[in-house]
């Protein structure tokens, strides 16, 4: 399998941002997010599971995850997130994997993972840890953007997440994404020619 740095940060930290600088360099990049999303959709694999474990009450017409209703379900009840992952997630990191051993047409793999550092479920198939790192009002106020999410409920998601001082400290490398594409650039740049050579060094690797 090829060379995997494996990518996470906090909500808001811009990992999605990054990904795409690291794309448009050459990398392979597989978010986990977006196999997700892949999964939950109209007759996505994990929906029958979820129609079951949940009822109609978080489908949407089409028969794809409403996302407000599951989000709401799994706040006001800690045990609705736990059905949800153990559905999930194994059904993502499966085709995460899969995709990654898919990927040798590139020099190395930029595995984006959310919560890397909480599940540590990917540990053993990643190479390296690079942790997306900002102040946590920066993250706040950029979801509140996107999201159009209230403060405190960024933070109440914040809240079930690493904090950054737990994220810096599993990190290989940390990347500042304070300041927008300025900042981001040459950060991008000088791991992308350090993740080359490690992955020109590195010995093949089997994964099971």
């Amino acid at each position: 399998m090829s060379f995997v740095v494996g990518m996470t940060g906090g909500i808001g930290s811009g990992k999605t941002t990054v990904a795409n600088l690291f794309a448009e360099l050459g990398a392979a990049v597989i978010d986990t997010d977006a196999i997700a999303h892949e999964l939950t959709g109209a007759r996505g694999a994990a929906m029958p599971d979820i129609a079951r474990a949940f009822g109609e009450g978080v489908l949407q017409a089409n028969g794809s995850l409403d996302r407000v209703a599951m989000r709401q379900l799994c706040f006001s009840d800690p045990t609705a997130r736990k059905r949800l992952e153990s559905i999930l997630h194994p059904l993502i990191r499966s085709e995460s994997i899969a995709r990654c051993r898919r990927a040798d047409y590139a020099p190395y793999v930029m595995l984006v993972v959310p919560l890397l550092i909480e599940s540590g479920a990917y540990r053993e198939h990643i190479d390296r840890i690079l942790v997306i790192d900002c102040a946590e009002s920066v993250q706040v106020a950029r979801v509140m953007v996107r999201s159009r999410l209230s403060a405190d409920e960024v933070q109440a998601i914040m809240a079930t997440q690493a904090s950054r001082e737990e994220r810096r400290a599993a990190a290989d490398d940390v990347l500042t994404n304070d300041d927008g594409l300025d900042e981001l650039q040459p950060q991008v740049l000088r791991l992308h020619h350090r993740y080359v050579e490690f992955a020109r060094k590195a010995p093949v690797r089997e994964d099971t």
